[in-house]
């Protein structure tokens, strides 16, 4: 039977294991509600412009669309610039901000 435990619950578990020596080496499975249904197109690789956030598959520094956008650059004089770079990825990033937002709106 598969029991799906509350937060307290969980908190209450893993405080409980903290006092075993072997705990580490165990096993725990525990299923928490996703924050986000989508994850943004970024990647952190220390070995690709030394760990800067950028867009997955290319070189382009996330904060690049960002700098251009306050800068007052549309998103396809952006994209024109950035052949690798794709409006998808963008709309994805984009979307991924508005559900931050409303996750704050949602714990005020």
């Amino acid at each position: 039977m598969n029991k799906k435990l509350s937060e307290k619950e969980i908190d209450a578990f893993v405080i409980a294991q903290a006092d075993d020596e072997n705990a580490w080496e165990k096993l725990i499975r525990v299923n928490r509600k996703k924050m986000f249904s989508i994850v943004p197109p970024v990647e952190i690789d220390k070995e690709i412009l030394s760990g800067t956030p950028v867009f997955e598959g290319t070189r382009v520094p996330v904060s690049a669309l960002l700098d251009n956008i306050a800068a007052g650059s549309s998103l396809d004089e952006f994209l024109e610039n950035f052949p690798t770079f794709s409006r998808q990825q963008a709309l994805q990033l984009l979307d991924y901000f508005k559900q931050t937002v409303l996750l704050y709106d949602k714990a005020a």
